[in-house]
């Protein structure tokens, strides 16, 4: 009797559920279910096929957390500005070009000189410094000349804005330093590899990795123990309070763009370290690369920008040979961009909060 009572029960709390369960929902749960078993399939089929050598998955995931490394830096310029202004600048791309690219024309008279040979640590520096100036010169001025004005526009137009800003800086950039691919000068020091637990690691990689976990440990250290981080935090949660509480808004609003700036000129530098060249418009894939990971750990979440940064990159370099190579897919490497995009169909679709983010109220979202 009593069982028969539960059963009843449970089955009237089921059917509101089914009934609101309406077409659009059973074709998202259908996408994941699909994307889920793709992917177990694929992981099933290259595993079951052995091509791989332990000491190849291993540098597939150092790349990944390298490469993850520079997705990082690049994501916390999107997620501190989103934290501040509720917008996506969608030119945080070319200013992570813009750095890199000037860089380049500091690196080459220092290799032709050898100096950059000669003192390479000294000169990885001073590029990564130069680079870091520019950045946060073209990031300041975007935020001066197209955000600004538009500070209580409604949200599509700065939106708007920031897409203008960003084929600006591309096409300005072109005609600066013409349209043709630079090839950056390699480092001596930083050919082969070093062993590290009895693991091979390429230089660069083992470069860019603790440049990278430097940069971001600094700058999770400023925002949170400074007086000037904990304005920050503050003009975040609200600007008008922060600003009755004696906070200058507009100072702390270029202070963000600045600092996201100067994290995405060194990241290209690093960038450069890892694939040898620069173009006007290398900060394009890498742009909407840190923007998805951005919203993959929660856009606004500093810690959540960086372990989405790790996350998409590792995901990025081991998902083509684990996903896709059991299913048969010719050059699967080739595909690797529909995985990161993939992933962030995902995130918005399910966990628009991402992985660390929480659920915005209405008045902040």
């Amino acid at each position: 009797m009593t069982e028969g009572v539960g059963s009843l029960a449970a089955g009237a709390l089921r059917r509101p559920a089914l009934r609101r369960l309406n077409f659009v929902d059973a074709f998202l749960w259908a996408f994941r279910l699909a994307v889920i078993l793709v992917v177990v399939w694929g992981t099933v089929g290259t595993l079951r096929l052995g091509r791989y050598t332990g000491e190849q998955w291993v540098d597939f995931v150092v790349f990944g957390l390298a490469q993850g490394g520079i997705y990082a830096l690049i994501a916390l310029g999107y997620t501190m500005v989103y934290g501040i202004l509720r917008m996506i600048n969608f030119a945080h791309g070319e200013v992570f070009m813009s750095g890199a690219y000037t860089a380049y024309f500091a690196a080459a008279p220092l290799a032709a000189s050898g100096f950059l040979n000669q003192h390479p640590i000294l000169s990885l520096l001073l590029l990564m410094a130069v680079a870091a100036a520019v950045s946060t010169g073209v990031a300041v001025l975007v935020e001066r000349v197209a955000y600004r004005p538009l500070r209580r526009a409604p949200r599509l137009v700065p939106l708007i804005t920031a897409i203008g800003a960003s084929f600006f800086l591309q096409y300005a950039f072109r005609g600066l330093y013409g349209s043709g691919f630079k090839a950056y000068p390699e480092f001596e020091l930083f050919k082969g590899e070093w062993q590290v637990l009895g693991v091979g690691i390429l230089r660069t990689q083992a470069v860019v990795l603790v440049g990278a976990a430097v940069l971001m440990s600094a700058l999770y250290q400023f925002v949170m123990r400074t007086k000037v981080g904990k304005a920050m935090r503050a003009v975040s949660e609200d600007k008008d309070v922060a600003a009755l509480m004696g906070i200058d808004v507009d100072r702390i609003i270029v202070l963000t763009f600045a600092i996201g700036g100067a994290a995405a000129g060194a990241a290209g530098v690093l960038y450069a370290l890892v694939f040898k060249q620069v173009h006007f418009f290398m900060g394009f894939v890498p742009g909407i690369k840190a923007f998805t990971a951005a919203v993959l750990g929660g856009i606004g979440n500093i810690p959540g920008a960086m372990l989405g940064g790790l996350f998409l990159g590792v995901v990025e370099s081991v998902g083509p040979a684990l996903f896709l190579d059991g299913l048969g897919i010719v050059a699967p490497y080739q595909l690797k961009d529909v995985i990161a995009f993939t992933m962030l169909v995902m995130v918005l679709i399910f966990r628009p909060q991402g992985i660390l983010g929480e659920r915005l109220a209405a008045k902040r979202a």
